[in-house]
């Protein structure tokens, strides 16, 4: 008996250190996927104006090596997207991003986490035609921004911001839909606040 807890300690320890050191909430995993995807439901959560917390103070470096923070960016709503380029969800909702970034009245913003190659990150957004800037943070360190309530806790996830800065919403996993995006993204632009 004790050398399967001799075992099974230094195993439990890794796949918990593995699952806190991702964001992911769960145990679940997908092989050499390196990912722990979104719930099958699309965990849709949206926040009230009035219990919006605190503006997402955010910034880093872009893979085009400009620095990008998303305070320059209050007054517009916000399309935060956290991908990574084996991540096949993220690959299978990157066209449908792109399309509604030319198309929505809303600044689309990439966090890239997880590559620890830049050419293999850029190499996907131009595979994918992405024309929007994506921070690099393979150390996922940046994501510590949107605090424990709205933590991306899966790949991809997206954020919508509202016009100061707040979380209006949050979709872990893929998004269900263009619709769903388009009706995310207005809900925040009329928000008051």
């Amino acid at each position: 008996m004790s050398s399967l807890r001799r075992i099974a300690a230094p195993l439990l320890v890794a796949l918990l250190t593995a699952g806190l050191t991702t964001g992911c909430s769960g145990l679940q995993g997908t092989g050499e996927g390196g990912y722990v995807p979104g719930t099958k439901g699309n965990n849709v959560a949206e926040v009230a104006a009035e219990d919006r917390e605190a503006p997402i103070e955010l910034s880093g470096t872009t893979l085009d090596g400009e620095e990008l923070d998303l305070e320059d960016l209050r007054g517009e709503v916000v399309v935060v997207n956290v991908w990574w380029s084996q991540c096949g969800p993220c690959r299978t909702e990157m066209p449908m991003l792109v399309e509604a970034a030319e198309e929505l009245d809303a600044t689309f913003v990439g966090i890239n986490i997880r590559n620890i190659s830049e050419a293999e990150a850029r190499t996907f957004e131009t595979k994918y035609g992405v024309t929007y800037p994506s921070i690099y943070d393979p150390g996922s360190e940046t994501l510590l921004a949107f605090g424990a309530r709205y933590f991306p806790r899966s790949m991809p996830s997206t954020v919508v911001l509202d016009r100061e800065g707040r979380v209006a919403s949050l979709i872990s996993g893929p998004i269900p839909s263009r619709t769903t995006l388009e009706a995310l993204v207005e809900g925040a632009a009329a928000a008051d606040g």
